[in-house]
């Protein structure tokens, strides 16, 4: 197929990689000219100067900071946006970390253009990107499209879940980064509160890894990248106060009561603030270790 890739950062590049490795014409897009230049000369694929370089595209991914980005991509930047350069029918999947509301505002915009749009965020950050094992959820209102979309999306990822309607994979994925954020937040104080007490963490994760407090935090990061210092997940702190933040704001704007989202997401935003977004999620153990 004839593929556009828009933001070729430390997840959208192993993941268009992966797209050129398997054979389908590739043309890259970000904002910064080197970084698709140099991606372009790697893996023998084009560089777009522009948006209107990507208008052959049978399908556009984009893989940006949030969906406010996307929704300037195809709106508002370059002269009217993206969206003004595309055939009708091309199918425009965003696999950002964007808000479920906002993507269904934008999927009704898209489609009055004669745009097929939907979403499939991943989980597995950085590492599984590179090895193409990532979990994609994806969510649409056209079956089809989402067909014709899977071969390309299974370059990218082993697992693909068709969540339900446009929005409901952006939702999963924020719920289930929330479930996430606070599983490591639990973790964290466990261990804390048990080191100044006295407890050595190695002995009290042997202790929690075979009872029932263990989850994938207990038995993998705290272990693998606090305990032993690591703090290499390869999934930003700033990332993942975003996306608790999404989860937060999809509770609150369908009224649904979620007091511990509130919280948990109040407490991985002031560890963004105080460290930055930049460093690994796991630091923030650090932080609540001050």
């Amino acid at each position: 197929m004839q593929v556009a890739f828009i933001g070729i950062g430390n997840m959208g590049a192993p993941m268009a990689g992966h797209i050129a490795k398997a054979g389908h014409s590739l043309t890259v897009y970000d904002t910064d000219p080197a970084k698709r230049a140099a991606f372009a000369a790697a893996h023998g694929c084009r560089a777009a100067q522009g948006l209107a370089d990507l208008a052959v595209a049978e399908i556009v991914i984009t893989m940006l900071p949030d969906g406010h980005v996307v929704r300037d991509v195809y709106l508002a930047a370059e002269q009217g946006g993206l969206a003004k350069h595309l055939r009708r029918g091309t199918l425009c999947v965003d696999m950002s970390s964007s808000a479920p509301n906002g993507t269904r505002e934008l999927g009704e915009i898209l489609q009055r253009c004669g745009l097929v749009f939907f979403d499939a965020p991943v989980s597995g950050a950085v590492p599984r990107a590179k090895l193409a094992t990532l979990a994609i959820m994806v969510g649409g209102n056209d079956a089809a499209a989402i067909e014709r979309a899977k071969p390309v999306l299974a370059c990218m990822g082993n697992k693909l879940f068709e969540t339900g309607p446009l929005g409901s994979g952006h939702a999963l994925k924020s719920l289930n980064n929330f479930l996430a954020a606070t599983s490591f937040a639990a973790a964290a104080e466990a261990l804390l509160v048990g080191k100044r007490f006295g407890l050595d963490p190695t002995k009290m994760l042997e202790v929690i890894n075979v009872s029932t407090g263990r989850n994938f935090m207990s038995e993998v990061v705290m272990q693998e990248h606090v305990v032993n210092g690591k703090f290499a997940t390869g999934f930003a702190l700033g990332l993942l106060a975003k996306d608790v933040g999404i989860a937060a704001d999809l509770a609150s704007d369908i009224g649904c009561d979620a007091p511990l989202m509130k919280f948990i997401s109040k407490r991985w935003a002031e560890a963004r603030d105080a460290m930055g977004g930049e460093c690994d999620n796991s630091e923030a153990a650090r932080l609540w270790d001050k």
